[in-house]
Formats: C-alpha cells, structure tokens, sequence
C-alpha cells in the first residue's frame, strides 16, 4: 500500500496475552518509532489534544527532535487520547497495509494496559466506571442521585470535585428509576402487520446509557420499529467494556465480550438481528471485541457472529428504508435539525447513517457537523480535562449556535449533552436549548411518537 492509496485500512488483533505486549522496552521503541513519524507527518493536529502535546513536547526539546525527549513526558500526550478512532479512520495515511504499520489509538491502549498491569490506574477512576453498579445503586433512588448530580449543586459538587475528581462544572448524566429493561418487561409496542419490513426480528441491546440514564431512547427505538413492522426483545447481560477498555483493562473486556455474545448466540440463532442504541457499544461489538477475543478462544465464534449480526439503530433504520421501505405517516417537523455525528458512530464506517435517517423526514432540515465534540467517554468530566474537552468541543458548540435549530441531536447522548453545555457557554442570551436528544428520538416525534423528554 502507498501513502494514500485507497485500499481499505486493516486493524490487527490486539496481542494483550502476549508478554511482550506488556514489555516497558519494547512499548517504549514503538512509541517513539510512532511518535517520530506522526511529528513528521502532522495532519492529524487539530483532531485532538494528544497531537498538539506531541508536536510542542518535541518542538520544545532541546534538539526539537524526539531524541532529546523523556520517554516519562510521553504521559500527557497517552492521557489526551479518547480512544475515538477518528486518527485511524480519517486522517493517518499510514495505517495497515501501509509498510508503516501505524495504529495510534491501539497504541494509546497498549500503554494504558501496561500502566494498568502495573496498578498505575487510580481507584476513584476506576469507581467512575463501574457504570453497571452505579446505574443499579442510582436507579434505586434516582431523586437523591441527580440531586448531588446536579451541576450548581455547591453542597455535593465541590465535594465531588475534590474526591473523585469529577469537574463541579461538568454536566451529568440524569438516573432514572426504572431502567429501559424494567420497561420493556411490562410489554412490546404493537407489531404493524401491514408495514412492509413486517417479519423482521430484533433483540436492542440495551447499553448502560439507554438502560439506566435515558431510558426514552431505546423506547423511541422501540416504537419506531413495531410501526415498520419488526417485532423487537431486549437484552442487557451487561456493560460493552468501552469504560475498561479506556483505562486499559483489556482481559475485563474479554471477559464481558464473552458473557455477552453467548447470551446473544441463541437469539442470532433464531433470527434475531442486534441492535446496539449507542454507537461506542456497537463498535465495541462490530470491531473491538473480535480483534480482543483471541482466535482460538473458543468465544471467538460466537464474538464475531455477534459481530456480523449487530447494527446501529440508525443503521437498521436506514436499512429497511432502503431494502422493504418505510411504514407511511412520517411528519415534517418545524425547526430543522443540527445532528453531530459521533465519532464512534464515524468509526464504524457505514457512512452518516444518522443524517440519512433524519433526511427520510419530509421536508426535513438538517444540518450536520462532523467533528468531535471533544467528550470521551469518562474522560472528559475530570477536572484536568474538562477545560480541554470544552475548548475541543467549541467549533461544533458554536456552528450549533449559528445553525439555531429547533432540535440538537448527536447519535451519542454523551456528546451531545456536552455540545449543549458549550452552546449555553458561548450563549450571553441564554437562548440555547434545554437538552440535546438521540436521532432516533426526533424520527419518533416525527411518526407522532411522545418521547421521554415530553
């Protein structure tokens, strides 16, 4: 392959049972032999804040070369990835099978994996992540959870601040108490017989996100789908691991990968398609877990079946509108739509499926903003990356003031709470919006669905 070339990237399994994954010397050479061709190439800059760190650490050495850089000061520019994927997918030209090999995110990873083999990674960081736990405990007494949540909170926030180092400006997701799977057991939307895709089968696979802390998603997803006539269950056995997989605890999410494709095997055995409601959990399903799960695990099967049956909602949606066609009575809705595309939604590379789900509206005004919204996951919450995350997130927070549509929407719920909070940032009037919502929930509305923010 040649610099440029239009051949398709390939991403290598990730050896992380193999001792030399985790062998400092060895990390060390292929950082700076990684490091030493990105400060000669530079077009992945403005992507994020690992790049800039890199390029000024070794502008501002002494010979303004890597070599007179500390292998210790490479720390900043390792903590700056939010494992987005975007480097990779759209800019580097030297990913695999180009002779260069390079894979910075998966890099990133291997660093953290090591840093995490040595205990390296902080308790109240590791606390943070525990999304299924948290979700149970706040789900049991949501009331008090968004109160001490709640950013202005001077009481808790502060507190929050100094002991788990979670930024007292940065804005939190809400708990509910009844969770997305609490819900569907009361019962399924009605089956359209007369749709066209009528006889399609899916089981949602919940996420942490849409089961515990916005429940109106995967019920928007739901509806939508009995009315085009796919008759839907849902599953939860468990978070994705894209928490752990942040922090570097990579055998954690072999582990989940495992529990759950053997709970989905039945239902792709019986015909179900997969459906993830969040896009960092369907890359996780679609392209991480079989590049974890080693191939002569016995697991391996059933990860990459999963990986082959799952699909992004707005993806699904999209599919039917083009293979069977859409149910009648989709509405136009007044306003117009600023949509930001996900980064983990753009790292599944199946195009702006969002964007062309929300064009299905009649007459439907949307405008799109392809580029991150600097949040990542956990990362951007605490307190030494929330300035960055907002200053990241600004050019979208801004283009979204300008395009002053009635509806902000972001295929991940994360991202767009943030590019919200920058919108309100920037805002002197205070005119912006109160909440940002999920593509499938504005395509909802427009079938004459309510949703959860009704």
């Amino acid at each position: 392959m040649s610099e440029g070339g239009l051949e398709a990237p390939t991403r290598h399994p990730i050896d992380w049972n193999d001792p030399d994954f985790y062998d400092e010397e060895k990390l060390d050479a292929e950082l700076r032999r990684v490091f030493d061709i990105c400060h000669g190439c530079r077009r992945c800059f403005a992507l994020c804040d690992s790049f800039p760190r890199l390029f000024d650490l070794i502008d501002e050495s002494k010979t303004g070369e890597l070599d007179s850089v500390e292998s210790a000061d490479f720390k900043p520019v390792v903590d700056a990835c939010t494992l987005c994927d975007m480097c990779f997918m759209t800019k580097c030209p030297y990913v695999p099978p180009h002779e260069f090999n390079l894979d910075f995110p998966h890099l990133m990873l291997r660093y953290r994996a090591v840093e995490n083999k040595k205990g390296a990674v902080g308790l109240m960081d590791r606390q943070l992540t525990e999304t299924d736990r948290n979700g149970r405990l706040a789900s049991t007494m949501p009331g008090l959870a968004n109160w001490a949540s709640k950013t202005g909170n001077g009481l808790t926030r502060g507190v929050l601040q100094s002991v788990a180092g979670v930024h007292a400006e940065a804005e939190l997701p809400k708990f509910y108490g009844k969770t997305f799977t609490a819900r569907a057991a009361g019962g399924a939307p009605e089956v359209n017989t007369e749709a066209p895709a009528h006889g399609r089968k899916a089981i949602l696979y919940a996420t942490c996100f849409v089961n515990y802390n916005n429940p109106g998603i995967g019920e928007a997803a739901r509806k939508v789908l009995a009315l085009n006539g796919v008759e839907t269950e849902v599953g939860y056995p468990g978070c994705c691991g894209m928490p752990q997989l942040e922090h570097g605890d990579i055998a954690r999410v072999a582990a989940n990968a495992k529990r759950t494709a053997a709970y989905f095997a039945p239902w792709i055995e019986s015909g179900h398609d997969v459906i993830a409601l969040t896009p960092s959990c369907a890359l996780m399903l679609k392209f991480e877990w079989p590049l974890i799960v080693p191939e002569d695990d016995p697991a391996y099967q059933d990860v990459t079946r999963l990986s082959q049956a799952t699909r992004d909602i707005s993806e699904y949606i999209v599919g039917i509108a083009g293979k069977e066609g859409l149910a009648p009575g989709l509405k136009p809705l007044p306003g117009g739509v600023t949509l930001h595309l996900a980064c983990h939604a753009r790292a599944q590379n199946l195009g702006p499926k969002a964007a062309e789900m929300l064009r299905l509206i009649p007459d439907s005004e949307i405008d799109v903003i392809e580029r991150c919204s600097g949040h990542g996951g956990s990362w951007g919450i605490k307190n030494e990356n929330y300035p960055v995350a907002l200053k990241v997130g600004q050019p979208v927070a801004r283009r979204a003031l300008e395009q002053s549509r009635a509806f902000v929407a972001s295929e991940c719920p994360l991202a767009g709470k943030h590019v919200v909070q920058g919108m309100r940032t920037l805002d002197a009037e205070h005119t912006v919006v109160a909440r940002s919502v999920h593509p499938v929930e504005i395509f909802a509305r427009a079938y004459g669905f309510e949703t959860e923010e009704d």
